[in-house]
């Protein structure tokens, strides 16, 4: 029982780990767009002159494409969080453990 509840904290601690580096990858990305939408209107509005080699190809298209790819991210992280929230988690986890249960007594 005790090796049980070891699995189940560690597995816990690890998903919480992921969802912690997947807020930190959203975060940075979330940074890198805001720099790159002020680089898109300061050149397309303002006219401010910047064409060196990577942000001359910072059009339209890559600020629709990148905005969308931004809010999948945005949604994917914070609305399945909402659905599928920490109780979820712990009954999968807890089904999950029951599982392994039933399979090493298979074995032994």
């Amino acid at each position: 029982m005790e090796l049980d509840m070891e699995n189940s904290n560690e597995l816990l601690e690890q998903m919480i780990r992921e969802r912690v580096q997947k807020l930190k990858q959203f975060y940075i990305h979330l940074f890198i767009y805001i720099i790159g939408i002020t680089i898109y209107v300061a050149k397309t509005y303002f006219g401010v002159p910047i064409n060196f080699w990577p942000i001359r190809f910072i059009n339209e298209f890559v600020m629709w494409i990148w905005t969308f790819f931004l809010v999948v991210q945005a949604l994917q992280l914070f609305f399945v969080q909402k659905v599928f929230g920490t109780n979820w988690e712990q009954k999968r986890i807890h089904k999950i453990i029951e599982k392994e249960k039933i399979e090493k007594q298979k074995w032994q």
